[in-house]
């Protein structure tokens, strides 16, 4: 693998250098600053040459940033010869605007998809998308990991009594449905009546839930009112405390510290975007190292990314 160089972004280094442990390899040196400006300047400090390069950046805040960030990287890459420029994704910003909800909308996750392209990117790995749908914006190859098989494992191992998986809307059913298959436990799922003359009403639970421990699992949590909204919900009828699962956790708008005041036990989020398990007592952080590195491994040695899943998605 002497052929490979990883280099980390600025959004989450500390799982670049976990991917590079791995994969027992040195990570790529770079030199990524700012101008006085704000602009970004980027350097590698090393030969790229018939290399294959991969470079590591989440799209998480501050998302404008980081986008542009790896747009540099990108070029850079480019115009130094690499033979292949690879971008690892964990976290895909602006996934959630990808189709127009009213008129004169933009569709901004096939923006940045064309512009990935466009200024250089040959392959995409990224993990958990908002919507499958989103690979079909791209013109290069997508490979598409999911976090469920470490979300799986570590609610397994931490035996859960008398669990009922619960997704919080329709769009997570078949996740959760999965979730629930690797559980041998109940599924239930969360619906909303949706008026356009009010906000929504409160949130209904399909599904016995009384007396069970309610594993709600997301894609992402941002301000946590999904998830809030769910908990509370939950109690109503007579649940334990719940454990929520998700991917990606932006955590804006001081949702850790909502979360701790719900009916929850445990928030358990992998590091697509970097955590420090520190910042808040209910969280549990799963680290995606290794399935990224061996995604690497494959992709630069050959081979089906489908063999690291055993829930595909």
């Amino acid at each position: 693998m002497s052929k490979i160089k990883i280099f980390a972004g600025t959004s989450n280094p500390s799982l670049t250098a976990q991917i590079c442990d791995n994969l027992g390899v040195e990570q790529g040196q770079i030199l990524i600053s700012r101008f006085k400006s704000g602009e970004i300047y980027v350097r590698y400090l090393e030969p790229l040459r018939t290399c294959d390069v991969f470079i590591v950046q989440s799209l998480s805040h501050p998302v404008n940033d980081n986008l542009i960030e790896l747009l540099v990287m990108i070029d850079a890459a480019k115009r130094a010869s690499a033979k292949t420029i690879n971008v690892l994704i964990p976290y895909f910003g602006y996934a959630r605007q990808l189709q127009k909800v009213a008129p004169r909308d933009p569709i901004s996750a096939k923006m940045v998809a064309d512009v990935l392209t466009s200024v250089g990117a040959n392959r995409v790995i990224t993990m958990d998308l908002h919507a499958d749908a989103i690979q079909g914006f791209f013109k290069i190859p997508v490979d598409h990991l999911t976090t469920l098989d470490l979300i799986t494992k570590y609610l397994k191992e931490t035996n859960i009594p008398n669990p009922v998986v619960v997704s919080p809307d329709a769009g997570r059913a078949k996740i959760a449905e999965k979730l629930a298959e690797s559980l041998d436990a109940p599924f239930a799922i969360m619906l909303k009546e949706r008026r356009e003359d009010r906000p929504p009403e409160e949130s209904h639970v399909i599904g016995d839930v009384r007396g069970r421990t309610p594993i709600v699992i997301e894609d992402i949590i941002d301000t946590g009112r999904t998830v809030l909204d769910a908990v509370a919900a939950l109690k109503r009828q007579g649940s334990n405390e719940a454990y929520v699962c998700v991917a990606h956790g932006l955590f804006s708008d001081n949702a850790l510290d909502k979360l701790h005041q719900a009916h929850i036990q445990e928030i358990v989020v992998t590091n697509t975007i970097e955590q420090t398990p520190e910042r808040h007592p209910k969280l549990r952080v799963l680290s995606a190292s290794q399935l990224l590195g061996n995604a690497i491994r494959i992709i630069y040695e050959g081979g089906s990314i489908d063999t690291l899943l055993h829930n595909p998605r």
